[in-house]
């Protein structure tokens, strides 16, 4: 099952139960997803739905650091769509598994110990083995605290 199918199931079961937000929330992820397909012009793949949610989880935390503190009722939406977005998004590695992909890409360049010199090179060998599946500044943390 497609995540616009699973998006669009959960949300039948949000309006059937009354739930106004998480529809809401559901509605705008499923719009987000079929336009990405239109534009695309074929069915997404898991990769690409992932990266979907993720923007749109990441534009919904940018409003909410945006947002002066006295509108509670922005605050209030951005978390609940939040919530229900984080449900549909793709599982996030953890440190002990961004490291052993970067001691991969380190052995594949032939790096012992890297310097902030080599940062750019093994980013750009890293960044696609982790996209949509790691935080990049979180790599780009851990990259740095392994280095001389």
């Amino acid at each position: 099952m497609s995540k616009i199918e699973e998006v669009r199931s959960a949300m039948v079961a949000a309006m059937k139960a009354g739930d106004k937000e998480r529809k809401a929330a559901l509605s705008f992820l499923l719009s987000s997803l079929k336009n990405k397909a239109i534009d695309k012009r074929a069915d997404l793949t898991e990769e690409e739905e992932g990266q979907v949610i993720l923007k749109e989880i990441k534009q919904l935390k940018e409003t909410l650091d945006m947002t002066p503190e006295d509108r509670t009722d922005i605050i209030d939406e951005c978390k609940k769509r939040l919530s229900v977005l984080e449900e549909y998004a793709p599982k996030m590695m953890d440190e002990g598994e961004i490291k052993a992909v970067i001691t991969e890409v380190l052995a594949s360049l032939g790096i012992e110990q890297p310097t902030p010199k080599d940062k750019g090179r093994i980013m750009k060998e890293l960044m696609p083995k982790v996209k949509g599946k790691a935080d990049g500044k979180l790599v780009s943390d851990i990259l740095t605290s392994m280095m001389a």
